[in-house]
């Protein structure tokens, strides 16, 4: 399932990692990677030391990326966003910095959107972010309730043009 046939485009991209504090960064999570169009830029940000975990329902996707990405910061877990507190745990990490996603949420099945939004709201640590862009601004509902700050944007240059969220955890 993906929320788009055509790839972000470069601006997209530019415009919802902007806010990321790379220099800080320890373990970054894309939900829903597809083939790779946001990791790899992702990987060229990303300090050496630090990791990004991609998870993806398509075993296909990650067999993909897997056989096309050489990088030792990068781990490719065929499986649900719903359950990304259990695979942080299972590579050695307590919250990951910042969560990515593009999944499709007005389109998932009821109930796994809610699942999504609070599971990654306990998953991401305090002063991360949820990166989320969407085609539709449904995914408001989802994530609102377990975030402090929500900053939306939108970008026409793309196809099709997108609504960003950066759903910020304020620091204790």
């Amino acid at each position: 399932m993906v929320g788009s046939v055509i790839p972000s485009s470069k601006i997209l991209i530019d415009k919802m990692l902007k806010p990321v504090e790379w220099s800080s960064t320890r373990l970054f999570v894309e939900y829903g990677p597809g083939v790779g169009t946001f990791t790899r830029p992702i990987l060229e940000k990303l300090r050496s030391d630090a990791k990004l975990i991609a998870i993806d329902t398509n075993p296909e996707f990650i067999d993909y990326l897997n056989g096309d990405i050489d990088d030792d910061r990068f781990i490719a877990v065929h499986g649900s966003a719903a359950d990304v507190e259990k695979i942080i745990a299972e590579h050695g990490f307590d919250h990951a910095d910042y969560i990515l996603s593009g999944l499709p949420f007005s389109t998932l099945p009821p109930g796994v959107g809610q699942e999504i939004g609070a599971a990654t709201g306990r998953a991401i640590r305090d002063g991360g972010a949820f990166l989320v862009y969407q085609f539709s601004p449904k995914v408001r509902d989802f994530i609102a309730p377990h975030f402090e700050r929500i900053d939306r944007g939108f970008e026409w240059l793309n196809v099709p043009p997108a609504t960003l969220f950066w759903a910020w955890r304020e620091r204790d």
